[in-house]
């Protein structure tokens, strides 16, 4: 059940990135209350993480703006390199732009300390407020990868102990999410960041 809700969200949101959309939809699994017919959109719940500057970064650290966020671990060697490169990209073209943010959660907390994630984002030349890679408690991470409709599991026979996805989610104001896409893929981003660029219209 939880594999076809998976597709069927993936359906919606490759819906989601034609041509000429005029607003993006709120992707993920809405309740209808039955006996009022009032819908409860999927949306992140509240959350609190510590970045790379030993700082809190949570809801209110969005507040009035969208953020893009993914899963990744430093010793990736698989996908995350790949990923990285995509949310650099991002990166570099709405760096001035206040309304939009990065977020990056590891999801193996116990090698990729405060410390760490500092080096990393230094490698990368990047920096918070506008890129944020946070750590906390493992069970919390994993629960808001699954708010995030990914994979973050450990699992000792994928390359570097982890499975996950590579994702990139677009999360509004409001923390619904708006779209997503395969971070690996460049074309798939260029796309993306067409959907960043409509999100930002509406605000």
């Amino acid at each position: 059940m939880r594999i076809f809700f998976f597709f069927l969200v993936i359906s919606i949101g490759f819906a989601a990135c034609q041509p000429k959309q005029e607003a993006l939809p709120l992707l993920g699994n809405h309740i209808i209350d039955p006996a009022t017919g009032d819908t409860t959109y999927h949306h992140i719940p509240s959350f609190a993480f510590t970045n790379q500057d030993s700082q809190l970064v949570d809801n209110a650290s969005f507040a009035g703006k969208a953020y893009v966020a993914d899963l990744f671990f430093i010793s990736c060697p698989t996908i995350c390199p790949k990923v990285a490169k995509q949310m650099k990209r991002i990166y570099d073209k709405y760096e001035t732009d206040d309304r939009l943010a990065l977020l990056s959660h590891t999801i193996d907390p116990k090698r990729d300390t405060v410390a760490r994630l500092k080096k990393y984002a230094e490698g990368l030349g990047v920096e918070a407020p506008k890129w944020h890679f946070v750590t906390g408690e493992k069970d919390k991470i994993y629960d808001i990868a699954q708010d995030y409709m990914s994979i973050a599991r450990e699992d000792e026979n994928a390359p570097g102990g982890f499975d996950h996805s590579g994702w990139l989610l677009l999360i509004d104001k409001d923390f619904h999410i708006r779209s997503f896409c395969n971070g690996t893929e460049a074309e798939a981003v260029d796309q993306f960041m067409k959907d960043i660029d409509l999100l930002l219209e509406e605000m």
